[in-house]
């Protein structure tokens, strides 16, 4: 019979891994004091609980204690390096290192408590792991870009593996947040405005993430339920004025696609809708995502959101009312933990919160415990954790997602692809060879050799045979033009000027640039070129400083010139559609961003990625984005509505053409479905992908209906002269709409079924739908 921790393991029913969770939650349960159950739902920040002396580990006496009681049931970010933490190159673990750490905390847990209950190590992996030497993927906006929900699969699988492999096993992605106004500095972290595209690109994270078929499998958590990407003015957790049936249909979509999918946890928003803080709104979190949805999962606060029911929203007069008003509301785990730590005990004996309402909380976190295998496996790897991590195969997987993501917004006078042939090639801007400011929000430390810049991407690629020249020009921010003139001589005598500018979400090491609470930035004066990041919103959507006015001066050379962007949000300059014949989107495109950007610029990557989110000509006309109602408003005194850059936009090297739409039958009832199809064509003279878009309008309706919804796309391959016939179902999924019951129903009447490669070129075929 073995022991541990003084007890014979046989003889606890929970240990036995052939019976039901149900039954082994239900027997763990039983045996839990009240001060175990309530450390179940406390995860404190995982750095605080370790200092590290010339590379010896020792856990702090205060988080020892609290493990031993079984006081703690969940550390966040144990892993993770970035200024917040303070943890740099030089302090943090190295991956095998890393996976020993864990080891060391969750043997503790397991070996040495009375019931041997593991930690669940929650970890940030919005775009790869977020601890030192994990691969740095594009971030979600740029994944977004390349509708490849099989490609997106593979890099959370990666993400997965790299992070289980040294004890993370769950973390605080996807977000689902459908963007309403682009100010905000989290758009970077999204996959865009549409909630059809940001559902597909959930669930591929889901399904990804939570594969433990080779290693990996941690728990997903969709975020932030709700409404969050909907704030006033763009500004990070304001108020959400969403009506209900947009809400239904919008915002909320993303999250039932991704329950569907399996996702094991959910975090709340920090924002209010209609008066209501999402962190206590159970109507949301209880009756709408378990009762109606059926969700299985846990939810858990974003950092510091319980506090802000007292502290904030003020809908709770003290911490203990905030504990039970969310605990009450459907909360099960509390990020930071403070107030459940401090509170939630005083509120039970109180009588504020009852002891069932506990238990539920306790048993959903249990049973994720137990879906992730980590009462039978809760140690990491530590091998595998320093053969897995950042190896070369995913490095390769973040290109190519960084290549798929790249937009080619224009190219007049087919600028690009370059050729080899030239002599000279100008690389300038503030964006060109800074490594950070290509990696975006969320981001570990890099050593100086694990990033590839646009202009060592450059110069890699083209070798001797291409003289290349390189001039930073300005910086993000600023009025400095001192480097003006370099810039401009550099460009004068090159063939092409590749101009690289945009933004910076990079975070800076230092005394008072994080708010501790939150980990958003705390914007500051001096070296810092972040305008963009979660708590970084802007007034405008223009470049920052005078990356304009460096583009000016470089076009007035007379050479040709590319611009590349390299941002978290959609940059609104119209000069430069105007003026500058080839434009790139590539956002942030992670750490093999300037092999993609160059693979793409020389032609040997076909830009294949389409606009998630669309791009005003200026703020004023915010918001901007495709699916409009019909009585959207007349056109501004100034200017028109039309964006500068529409939803699913997207040019390449090659054209393709489309014929033959036709649906199968051409009427159903409303429980029926059909067939539509359309042949598709690469009529250039390049291998190339592109993204079939299926829209959707309903003619006449019991609500106000957009002009055009997306309900379904297809991103394909094509040899030239080659056509391919794409499919797609019609059914109650892609024609179905809120009614004024706030019921998802399927009307009656007449539908316009159309497709294209973009919003503006469409065909269409008309479709009934009867009784």
């Amino acid at each position: 019979m073995a022991y541990i921790g003084g007890r014979a393991v046989t003889d606890d029913l929970y240990r036995n891994a052939s019976l039901p969770t149900v039954e082994r939650v239900n027997d763990l349960l039983g045996r839990m004091t009240t001060a175990e159950k309530i450390g179940q739902l406390i995860q404190l920040f995982g750095w605080h609980s370790y200092t590290r002396t010339d590379g010896e580990l020792r856990i702090e006496p205060e988080f020892e204690k609290m493990i031993l009681k079984g006081e703690v049931g969940s550390f966040y970010g144990f892993l993770r390096a970035d200024p917040w933490t303070g943890v740099t190159l030089e302090t943090g673990m190295l991956p095998e290192e890393s996976a020993e750490a864990v080891n060391r905390v969750q043997r503790i847990a397991v070996e040495d408590t009375r019931l041997g209950i593991p930690i669940l190590f929650g970890e940030e992996c919005a775009h790869g792991h977020m601890s030192i030497g994990g691969t740095v993927f594009p971030v979600p906006i740029a994944a977004a870009s390349t509708w490849n929900t099989d490609l997106f699969e593979k890099a959370n699988r990666a993400v997965s593996e790299e992070t289980r492999s040294r004890g993370g096993a769950a973390t605080y992605s996807p977000i689902l947040d459908v963007v309403r106004d682009p100010r905000w500095g989290r758009t970077e972290e999204t996959f865009g405005e549409d909630p059809v595209l940001c559902a597909e690109m959930g669930m591929a994270a889901v399904r990804g993430l939570q594969d433990n078929t080779s290693g990996g499998g941690i728990a997903a958590t969709i975020k932030h339920f709700v409404g969050y990407g909907a704030s006033i003015g763009g500004r990070n957790g304001a108020p959400a004025p969403i009506g209900p049936i947009e809400l239904l249909e919008k915002d909320l979509f993303p999250f039932e696609k991704a329950v569907e999918a399996g996702a094991m946890s959910l975090m709340t928003a920090y924002n209010e809708i209609d008066g209501i803080p999402c962190t206590s709104n159970g109507e949301l979190l209880t009756d709408l995502l378990r009762k109606e949805w059926g969700f299985d999962g846990f939810v858990i606060t974003d950092c510091g959101a319980l506090g802000m029911l007292a502290g904030g929203h003020n809908v709770a007069s003290n911490h203990m009312e905030a504990a039970a008003q969310a605990l009450e509301a459907g909360v099960d785990m509390e990020m930071s933990g403070e107030v459940f730590k401090n509170h939630l005990l005083t509120a039970i004996e109180s009588g504020l919160v009852s002891t069932e309402i506990l238990d539920q909380a306790v048993a959903r976190i249990l049973t994720i415990k137990f879906r992730l295998g980590l009462f039978e496996n809760p140690y990491a790897d530590s091998k595998r954790a320093s053969e897995i991590v950042g190896y070369d195969a995913h490095r390769e997987l973040a290109r190519k997602v960084a290549e798929e993501g790249i937009v080619l917004l224009q190219n007049h006078n087919s600028l690009l692809p370059l050729s080899k042939s030239l002599k000279r090639i100008a690389v300038i801007g503030p964006n060109a060879s800074n490594r950070y400011n290509q990696l975006g929000d969320y981001t570990s430390p890099q050593p100086p050799e694990a990033i590839v810049t646009v202009l060592r991407g450059i110069t890699e690629k083209v070798g001797a045979d291409i003289d290349v020249s390189y001039a930073e020009g300005c910086r993000i921010l600023g009025d400095d033009r001192s480097g003006f003139a370099e810039a401009v001589e550099t460009a004068r005598v090159a063939d092409v000027a590749v101009v690289v500018v945009g933004g910076s979400s990079a975070r800076q090491f230092g005394d008072n640039t994080i708010d501790l609470v939150t980990g958003a930035n705390l914007v500051t004066e001096g070296d810092s070129d972040m305008d963009s990041g979660e708590g970084v919103d802007r007034i405008d959507l223009t470049l920052s400083g005078v990356q304009l006015e460096l583009v000016k001066a470089v076009h007035e050379t007379g050479v040709p010139v590319v611009v590349v962007y390299i941002n978290g949000r959609p940059v609104s300059e119209p000069w430069i559609a105007d003026h500058i014949d080839a434009v790139l989107e590539a956002w942030y495109p992670g750490q093999e961003g300037g092999h993609a950007v160059a693979n793409v610029l020389f032609g040997e990557c076909n830009p294949s990625g389409k606009m998630p989110i669309s791009v005003p000509k200026y703020v004023g006309q915010l918001p901007v984005y495709y699916q409009v109602r019909r009585t959207n408003g007349k056109r501004y005194l100034e200017i028109d509505n039309d964006p500068l850059y529409r939803f699913g936009h997207g040019l390449s090297y090659t054209t393709f053409s489309y014929s033959n739409l036709k649906v199968v039958p051409e009427q159903i009832t409303t429980c029926g479905e059909a067939m539509l199809s359309v042949d598709v064509e690469n009529t250039g003279s390049l291998l190339g992908q592109e993204v079939i878009q299926l829209y959707v309008r309903d003619e006449v309706s019991s609500v106000t209906r957009p002009i055009m919804e997306l309900k379904g796309f297809s991103k394909i391959e094509l040899n030239p002269g080659e056509t391919k016939t794409v499919h797609f179902k019609i059914g109650k999924e892609q024609l179905q709409m809120v009614n004024r019951k706030l019921k998802r129903v399927v009307e009656p009447g007449t539908f316009q079924l159309m497709v294209g490669g973009n919003t503006e070129e469409l065909l269409m075929v008309p479709f009934k739908v009867k009784e």
